[in-house]
Formats: C-alpha cells, sequence, structure tokens
C-alpha cells in the first residue's frame, strides 16, 4: 500500500494559487506523506523562460510519473496541448457525475465516463488559408492512441461493470473515423464480457439528453471528447466540477505517465479574492489517488466534498454563500471523520 507520493505540481495562472492551496490543505491531512515537486508554468514565467521551461516540466514529469497541474493560460502555445504530445498522452478521462445540492436545467442522474483519445483530429494541425476564400486543415487519427484509449475505456468498464459506446462519424468520415471504430473493434474482441455499440456522434448527443442511464463509458476522438465533456459537465450543472486525468502508457499497456487537473480554466476575473470553487482541483486530486491504489483515500476525499456540497455547504457559484477557504476547511471536517489515522511512528 502506498504511503508515500512525489507529485510534479504544475503551478498556474489566475485562481491556480488558491487551488493549489487548497490542495495542499487536503494532503497535508493525508495519513500519508505527499510531497509536491513544482514547477512553475505561469504565463510570466513561460515568456521569461521560453520553451526549455517545458523540458524540465517533462523531466520531472518522467522521473515522478504522477503530475498535478493547475489552470494556465494560452497565449501562443496551450500548454496542455504541448504536454500532451511531449509525453505522448494518449488517453483523457474525464468522469462526470450528477451531483445533489448542484442545481441544474436537466432533471435525470447523470452517470456518465467520457474515454477521450488525447491528440490527432484536427487540433493537431492549425491548419492554413488557402487564397481569400477557403480555408483548411488536415485530420489526424494515429492507431496508438486509439487503442490505448479503447483499451482504456474497456478495462474501466470491466472493473466498474459498464457498458462501452464508441462514437464518431464513421458513415461521413469514412477514411478517419471508420479508422478509429477499426481499432476499437479490434480491441473490444478481447473483451467479450463487457458490453459494446457504435453510436453516431451526432445521435449520440440526442440520446445522452434523452436517456442518459443508457450510457456508461464513451470513448472517442480528440475533438468529439472535448465536446461531449463540456456538454456533460453542462447537464448537470457546472463547469468548475469537472475533472480530468491524462495518460501515458508503456509497450507493455501498463500506465507510464498519468497528469492530473481540474477542467476549469483561470478565472482572472475573481482570482485572490477567495470566490474559486476547489471542487474540480480536489476530485482531481481524488483520481489522482485512485491512481496510485489509494482508493480508500480518493473516495473518503470525494464523500467528504459530496457532503458539503448536498449540505449547500459550498461556494456561490454551485449554490453556496463560503467562499474559497471556508469550503476547504468544511470538506477537511468532514474528511478528518473518514480517514483512516495516520500510523504513528513510536517504537
Amino acid at each position: 500500500m502506498t504511503t508515500s507520493l512525489t507529485i510534479t505540481e504544475l503551478l498556474g495562472d489566475g485562481i491556480g494559487p488558491e487551488l493549489r492551496a487548497c490542495v495542499h490543505a487536503v494532503a497535508d491531512r493525508l495519513p500519508i506523506d505527499v510531497h509536491f515537486d513544482s514547477i512553475d508554468l505561469s504565463l510570466d514565467n513561460r515568456r521569461r523562460s521560453g520553451p526549455e521551461l517545458y523540458e524540465t516540466a517533462e523531466s520531472a514529469l518522467r522521473v515522478t510519473r504522477l503530475g498535478l497541474k493547475y489552470p494556465t493560460v494560452t497565449e501562443t502555445e496551450s500548454p496542455n496541448a504541448v504536454l500532451r504530445r511531449a509525453l505522448d498522452f494518449a488517453v483523457i478521462h474525464r468522469p462526470v457525475i450528477s451531483i445533489d445540492g448542484i442545481r441544474s436545467n436537466f432533471s435525470e442522474d447523470v452517470f456518465l465516463h467520457v474515454v477521450r483519445v488525447a491528440t490527432g483530429g484536427t487540433y493537431e494541425d492549425p491548419g492554413r488559408r488557402v487564397g481569400r476564400d477557403a480555408a483548411v486543415s488536415l485530420r489526424i487519427v494515429e492507431r496508438g492512441p486509439c487503442r490505448e484509449a479503447a483499451r482504456f475505456a474497456f478495462e474501466l468498464a470491466r472493473s466498474k461493470q459498464l457498458t462501452v459506446t464508441s462514437s464518431s462519424k464513421h458513415t461521413i468520415q469514412r477514411v478517419t473515423d471508420g479508422f478509429f471504430e477499426e481499432v476499437v473493434r479490434g480491441v473490444a474482441a478481447g473483451y467479450a464480457d463487457v458490453d459494446h455499440r457504435v453510436v453516431l456522434f451526432d445521435a449520440l448527443l440526442a440520446k445522452i439528453i434523452l436517456k442518459p442511464s443508457d450510457f456508461g463509458i464513451v470513448v472517442c476522438l480528440n475533438e468529439y471528447g472535448d465536446f461531449l465533456s463540456d456538454m456533460a459537465c453542462g447537464l448537470v450543472g457546472s463547469l468548475g466540477i469537472g475533472a480530468s486525468g491524462s495518460y501515458s502508457f508503456l509497450e507493455s499497456g501498463a500506465p507510464n505517465v498519468a497528469m492530473f487537473d481540474p477542467a476549469g480554466g483561470t478565472a482572472p476575473d475573481i482570482a485572490g479574492q477567495d470566490k474559486c470553487n476547489p471542487s474540480a482541483a480536489l476530485l482531481a486530486f481524488g483520481m489522482l489517488l485512485d491512481h496510485v491504489d489509494r482508493y480508500d483515500l480518493g473516495h473518503a476525499l470525494r464523500m467528504s466534498l459530496l457532503a458539503c456540497i448536498a449540505a449547500r455547504v459550498s461556494t456561490a457559484d454551485i449554490g453556496g454563500t463560503l467562499g474559497t477557504t471556508a469550503f476547504t476547511e468544511a470538506v477537511l471536517a468532514q474528511l478528518d471523520e473518514r480517514l483512516p489515522k495516520r500510523a504513528s511512528t513510536e517504537a
């Protein structure tokens, strides 16, 4: 059982320092030793340090194989995109669930895992203009990331006894999306115990809204996963509760580097005002704990957070009245009741 962790911590912009303080407050309460190796990825430091800063971050992540990233400003480049390619991240996993206490315009309960191919699609190519009146971008679909995303989805489905839906526009994008579905079917053949179906992406969006309980895990290409993740967060009432994990894999299929982050942005309009919602950052930390086989700690953190939100002991954006610090303290009070005690070091 893991009793100590070293985490590469990637510092960010805007509300990043406040989110970091919340995560550290939780880490200090855990009955394990957590060390943070911090690298400043804020915009100011990226401007000062240049591309070499990403090399420093990559090297650190390859050593610890475990990262926690806070929101960063995208100026000339997206730090997330740079890190995904540098570290060969193949999969982005975003769980989205309905939470008691958060008001939503949607009446059905959502319990959905979005498994997204982390690279490729049209996101990989910035595109170019063709003359005055046209533009073009290249759509890239690679076997490796598709295979890893499918394998991740089916392993997750097997562990949680859920179904897998692969989704694309393979009837229209026959070469690229068709290739994706071909790779997924190949992986599915090794998981006869997991129900797999294929649903066109436009129909999938409608079907999730009509009956979300029909879907457990959805695996899809880069853009589709981006769209679906944000739509699902909208259904449950807040983009501020979305957390995600990004994963690379060894040739054997075993996980290599994993990085976790809140899905929201830097929120510069409320930065430094004790107003931000740290839920997504804490949920991301919970996912990290699950990843290192301390599901007991990750579960305790999630239950503590959800208990506060259900009681409307939360930040204003999700129906409460507390500031960031007071909300974190409320979560810590719940956490203290759920955690095992730290083992004594006395003889």
